[in-house]
């Protein structure tokens, strides 16, 4: 079931000390960071188009584009993809003291990272496919069928390609339309500098360096509430069972036919869920 947005949020720029920002913005109340997923051509608004509006009539949502993604600035050279600054900062530059951190995928391993190395700067912590920071013991090794998908959309951006990573994102094809694969084709295109230092990363690590984190996890003092499709193709279900174990105060939702996008495919319960434990946890 898809959600529509009744106003539409407003579109700003925030300079921070290393990146100029770009970002939705809407609704009052509580601030709610919404942090994407690091697919080629990812934006703030492809990940949460179906989830801006609904979580504005409670909160104060942003929806950021991450450095080397949509309009923010692409990260020189010797600046690497360490997102946690760049989300203090934002929070610094809004006068906002706590935020809740929602985040798909690579934003929601960097809500993680946030919350575990900034514990005063988040009230509620939401992850959808997030990586666990530390080694898998049930899961195949190497590299998932759709980290696969997703290396060769980098190397080779397409819609040919672009249309195989959306589709494998997903649980539900209909879901996956040329359109989706056509504008996120478009968006990484006009990034060539961000495509050529992401493939640069990948093979070293440099582009998740949260990974490094390990079982400091551990240490997380907000509420966490761990979201994850059973039919997730990039992100195994095994990765959220690592963070019930470890984070103190957690809750885990699993959605059966569901893969690595639960706020899209799912999107009318995943903003009730949302918004029930922003407003009623902590």
């Amino acid at each position: 079931m898809t959600e529509t947005v009744t106003d539409a949020p407003a579109e700003h720029f925030v300079d921070l000390k290393k990146h100029r920002i770009h970002y939705w913005e809407a609704g009052a109340g509580h601030p709610v960071l919404l942090l994407h997923g690091g697919g080629p051509g990812a934006t703030g608004w492809t990940n949460y188009s179906q989830n801006i509006g609904s979580l504005a009539r409670h909160f104060h949502v942003y929806a950021l584009d991450m450095p080397g993604w949509g309009d923010s600035d692409t990260p020189a050279d010797d600046q690497g993809y360490d997102h946690v600054p760049v989300v203090v900062e934002f929070l610094d530059a809004h006068g906002i003291d706590k935020a809740a951190l929602v985040g798909n995928s690579m934003g929601g391993l960097t809500s993680v990272a946030t919350a575990t190395l900034h514990p005063d700067r988040v009230s509620h912590l939401v992850t959808m496919g997030a990586p666990a920071p530390i080694y898998l013991v049930m899961s195949p090794a190497g590299p998932t069928e759709g980290i696969k998908v997703l290396s060769q959309a980098y190397r080779d951006t397409t819609p040919a390609n672009m249309k195989r990573l959306v589709e494998i994102m997903v649980y539900d094809s209909s879901f996956a339309t040329d359109e989706l694969a056509e504008a996120r084709a478009a968006a990484a295109l006009a990034k060539p500098e961000h495509l050529r230092r992401w493939i640069a990363g990948m093979s070293t690590g440099a582009v998740l360096p949260q990974f490094s984190l390990g079982t400091q996890i551990r240490n997380i003092t907000a509420p966490a509430m761990i979201i994850q499709g059973r039919d997730d193709r990039v992100v195994p279900l095994e990765n959220a069972l690592h963070y019930a174990a470890l984070i103190p105060d957690n809750r885990v939702v699993i959605f059966n036919r569901c893969g690595h996008w639960a706020q899209i495919e799912h999107a009318a319960e995943f903003n009730r869920l949302v918004a029930g434990f922003i407003s009623n946890v902590g």
